[in-house]
């Protein structure tokens, strides 16, 4: 058994431990190392042109608001809101997302307990007898029961720079991972809306193809009646062999969309449920109204400026070298090798030990380390300010092209009926032999070729509010 003296020594001993340990904690925490803080930057003007796009769009609400609705609430479309649902819970690229953010806790968790105190348990044991000469002893038998704890007192922020450089590391996986979400939210919208497009647009082939069939067997009997020329019939088989071919093109377009769809739903390719292309209500009302909280709303600007955090702490860790590391370890061990003496019963023994460590010199190693720590900084400072002009072009452009396909699909539509106008005098006149037959095929070409624009105008002002809301960070 220990003695009471030797017990109130460890004791003793201990408490000073402790007290160190409480004052180098005190001394962390009272504001003598940097927190990061946001560096100034001005956002004014970020987005181009917003006088113009407000008196257009007639706002009624702001932006600052749009990228915080729910992705349900812009896309209503029930069958798109079950495909968003699939691709959010098979999509690849989230799934790796979400191991990545498990990876970046564990490190965290892993810089946290760097604080406390390590143990080590390492048994051991010693059987020696003498076996020369006539020499007869027993065996001697020994044994060793230590823990030994070892303790790096962090005086100058060494481990609490790297302690903020994790959570801020974390924070960053989890705005790459809100990204990747919203990426994927809004891939799977512009995938479906592409597909009502041509799904129109086929359609709109579809009964042209009809009508230059029907112009075709005109043309053959104008021939047979009026002895037409055989070009007329020739052209009017060439537009429409030309229509089919036209038809074959956007049917492989179809396909094609919908093996890209059905990656982004983690799941082989195969035929898309989807609704009409003129069932669809989008959000319509936007003010441009722009900010740097805004900007940084979106998750990859905000992940360029954690990303940025942890390369300040970095720095901080790097200085950190340049001073003393304190260093402390005890042993407390139950044993029976005392020296030369051994002892049955054993008996506990302890043991304490502080060392300071001062750099003098590293061959440089340490001021290189600060230098690329502050290298590595600028530059994840240059990347912050890249992301939040590119989200502002991303802005500006979205607003730009919902603002130019709302003025030419009002444009489209009358060319549309003017066109079909022509169309039919163009036809009536040729029935009546007022008309060449290459009217009537060029009428019903521009006929088509409008008819076209419009849908993908139509497309374009829905595909300018999917890209605003992806620019505002959307989906989170």
């Amino acid at each position: 058994m220990i003695s009471n003296k030797k017990y109130i020594g460890m004791v003793r001993g201990a408490a000073r431990l402790l007290t160190l340990a409480f004052f180098t904690t005190a001394l962390t925490g009272c504001g003598l190392y940097k927190k990061y803080e946001r560096p100034e930057v001005n956002v004014n003007g970020i987005v181009r042109d917003t006088a113009s796009i407000d008196a257009v769009l007639n706002a009624s609400a702001d932006t600052t608001n749009f990228g915080d609705v729910a992705w349900q609430q812009v896309f209503t479309d029930p069958q798109l809101q079950a495909l968003i649902r699939q691709a959010l819970e098979h999509n690849y690229d989230l799934l790796n997302a979400a191991e990545n953010v498990k990876m970046a806790e564990a490190q965290l968790s892993t810089a946290r307990l760097a604080f406390l105190p390590s143990f080590v348990f390492t048994p051991s044991g010693t059987l020696s007898k003498v076996l020369s000469g006539d020499y007869k002893s027993d065996w001697s038998k020994t044994y060793q029961l230590p823990v030994t704890a070892s303790w790096n007192v962090d005086l100058f922020g060494n481990l609490l720079s790297q302690n903020r450089s994790a959570k801020v590391a974390l924070i960053a996986t989890q705005d790459y991972q809100q990204a990747v979400r919203s990426r994927i939210i809004c891939g799977v919208a512009n995938c479906y809306y592409t597909l009502l497009m041509l799904d129109r647009q086929l359609q709109l082939i579809g009964e042209m193809k009809q009508l230059t069939h029907d112009t075709w067997d005109m043309m053959k009997l104008q021939k047979e009646l009026r002895g037409a020329r055989e070009t007329s019939v020739v052209a009017a088989q060439s537009a429409y062999l030309s229509i089919q071919s036209q038809e074959i093109d956007m049917q492989r377009q179809i396909r094609e969309t919908e093996n890209t769809l059905s990656l982004l739903l983690g799941k082989a390719a195969g035929s898309i449920q989807r609704g009409r292309l003129e069932d669809q209500q989008l959000p319509v009302d936007f003010a441009t109204g722009v900010n740097l909280a805004l900007l940084s709303n979106r998750p990859d600007v905000h992940a360029a400026e954690m990303t940025m955090a942890e390369c300040f702490y970095d720095v901080e860790t790097a200085r950190s070298r340049f001073y003393p590391s304190l260093s402390i370890s005890a042993t407390g061990a139950f044993t029976n090798s005392l020296g030369s003496i051994v002892a049955n019963p054993g008996q506990w023994i302890a043991n304490f030990v502080a060392g300071l460590t001062q750099p003098l010199f590293q061959n440089g190693k340490i001021v290189a380390g600060l230098k690329v720590a502050k290298a590595q900084y600028q530059q994840a400072y240059n990347q912050w300010e890249y992301s939040l002009l590119s989200a502002g072009s991303e802005i500006s452009n979205a607003l730009v092209l919902y603002n130019s396909s709302q003025q030419k699909s009002i444009v489209d539509r009358e060319n549309v009926e003017v066109l079909q106008k022509s169309v039919d005098y163009t036809r009536q006149l040729f029935k009546m032999g007022s008309s060449s037959y290459l009217e009537v095929i060029t009428a019903q070409q521009n006929l088509l070729n409008a008819q076209l624009t419009q849908v993908a105008d139509d497309f374009n002002k829905m595909q300018a509010v999917v890209n605003l809301y992806s620019a505002l960070g959307g989906g989170r």
